[in-house]
């Protein structure tokens, strides 16, 4: 392999890797509240007021906070 073939192999590894990442993202079931707001754009504040409505879902996991990704869905959905 010459140095063109090696940086080529080392791009397509670090896509794939980031690529990864990605699809671990996007297919997560559980989601915290900073995932919520990477995923829906929305501020923290609309997804608390959500929250202390009783329109969006929650659990405590040990301190945390999380949603289900449907729960998200449903309520952006109305």
């Amino acid at each position: 392999m010459d140095q063109y073939d090696i940086q080529l192999y080392s791009i397509s590894e670090q896509l794939n890797r980031i690529e990864e990442k990605i699809d671990n993202r996007i297919n997560k079931t559980w989601l915290s509240i900073t995932d919520v707001i990477k995923t829906t754009g929305l501020s923290r504040s609309t997804i608390y007021r959500g929250i202390s409505l009783g329109q969006l879902k929650t659990v405590k996991n040990g301190g945390k906070r999380m949603t289900k990704k449907n729960w998200v869905d449903t309520w952006l959905g109305g």
